[in-house]
């Protein structure tokens, strides 16, 4: 495997943005049909368990926006210096990162064992569901080592430039995970019959051969990990400047999943059906928006390469190509939600109320996809311009100040439609005020 380190600081903007989206692009879309064969084999249990995983979701996320913001904070950090940085230097950052990684997921793995019962009962999952969270969560937890360690693997790649390689990791793990679903869920051949245990398990065997791959590229080819990482001063000096962005984006991802959680717990007032909705719909819309999210995540590469150098035409060149592509994409979406929405739906349940639900959803949040958009790409270009505050400030904008409170007025007024126009006026309001802000943000670093 060669290395591919790439300055990202001359050359066609275009082109680059576009050489280094399509490999990340192909990694989400693995990412997120990982998580969309899930549903659909979970789906094919029954609303009880399909509503269960609706509940994890969450939780899922949560754990999945702790890790990549560390990841976001590594990345950032390392493409501010894998140009003009000696490699020994950036190697012993990178280590650091990943042993911060490590502790992160021993405190959390123990601290989410203990709370299963407690924690889901307070969103507002009855005993019947429960016992099917129990089931999940019990085994997924032990693999959460699987899920943060090659995430922050993955940003420590794509900050030398490759993003392929990362890509095709988590294509890989998708892989796997919709080959050991059915068998572990139905006990197809030889493996037991595990139900909603075995949806878990599959996870934990994919997210752990992924973690071999991230570890033999970062040893054998970049050379980017190393035992000696250093005096404690260098180690918390490292962690310092991981977490100054790290910190600001996991709180602005963690807003997300804690929101959703606090939405979940309305939408629960409105029966099973709606939850099992809720989680089909979220993971469609991740799907929707996954080329929005790749871009994103070359953003925050990009965007550190070029401040470190002080090119700003191509900074504001970077940002009118993106988001024109924000709002083009998501009225591409919306037009497919239109005429397919009914039939995307019923792919991961035939009961009627979870498809008219999900449907519903789909059809008025898929509106504003290309405003969230906005909203993605500004977070991710501010963290990769060492400005990780007005991040995690349109995060929580979006989400705390607008959506929840919305949704909880229009779930009283106007039931659940109510919940989903909520979640509309959330994305245009938010993206367009993020946007904005950003370019004005840049001028100022200008000095214009």
């Amino acid at each position: 495997m060669p290395k591919v380190n790439k300055n990202l600081t001359e050359g066609n903007i275009g082109r680059q943005l576009t050489s280094l989206t399509w490999p990340m692009l192909l990694g989400l879309a693995g990412m997120v049909i990982f998580n969309l064969v899930d549903t659909y084999f979970i789906g094919r249990l029954g609303v009880q368990q399909l509503a269960a995983i609706g509940f994890c979701f969450p939780v899922i996320m949560f754990v999945n926006s702790l890790a990549h913001g560390i990841g976001i904070g590594t990345s950032s950090l390392v493409s501010r210096n894998i140009v003009s940085t000696r490699r020994e230097i950036v190697r012993r950052m990178a280590s650091r990162a990943v042993f911060l990684g490590v502790i992160i997921v021993v405190v959390f793995v123990i601290f989410g064992l203990l709370t299963i019962k407690s924690l889901f009962s307070a969103l507002g999952a009855v005993p019947e569901i429960l016992g099917y969270i129990n089931d999940y969560m019990s085994v997924w937890y032990y693999g959460v080592a699987f899920v943060v360690v090659p995430m922050i693997g993955n940003n420590i790649v794509r900050a030398t430039g490759d993003t392929f390689y990362p890509g095709m990791l988590m294509v890989l793990a998708a892989v796997i995970n919709a080959i050991l679903d059915p068998l572990l869920i139905f006990g197809i051949g030889p493996f037991p019959e595990m139900g909603i245990k075995g949806a878990a398990l599959a996870t934990v065997i994919s997210r752990g051969a992924s973690l071999i791959f991230i570890l033999f590229i970062l040893i054998r080819r970049e050379n980017l990990l190393t035992r000696s990482i250093g005096r404690i001063s260098e180690i918390l000096k490292t962690w310092g400047e991981v977490l100054y962005i790290a910190g600001p984006a996991s709180l602005a991802l963690l807003i997300t999943p804690i929101s959703l959680g606090l939405i979940t717990r309305i939408i629960a007032g409105f029966g099973e059906e709606a939850v099992a909705a809720f989680g089909v719909a979220s993971r469609v819309e991740t799907f929707a928006l996954m080329m929005i999210s790749a871009l994103g995540s070359v953003m925050i590469i990009y965007m550190g390469q070029n401040i470190s150098q002080h090119k700003f035409s191509r900074i504001f060149q970077a940002l009118k190509y993106a988001g024109i592509f924000s709002l083009s994409w998501g009225a591409l979406i919306f037009v497919g939600f239109l005429l397919f929405a009914d039939s995307v739906s019923a792919l991961f349940s035939d009961n009627q109320a979870v498809i008219d639900i999900t449907s519903d959803y789909l059809k008025i949040v898929g509106m504003s996809y290309g405003f969230q958009g906005l909203v993605m790409l500004s977070m991710a270009s501010f963290n990769g311009l060492k400005k990780p505050l007005p991040s995690a400030f349109f995060s929580f904008l979006r989400m705390m100040g607008i959506y929840v409170p919305l949704a909880w007025l229009g779930s009283i007024l106007f039931e659940l439609p109510g919940v989903f126009w909520a979640a509309f006026t959330a994305n245009v309001i938010s993206g367009v005020a993020a946007f904005f802000y950003l370019i004005r943000t840049v001028k100022k670093m200008k000095g214009t």
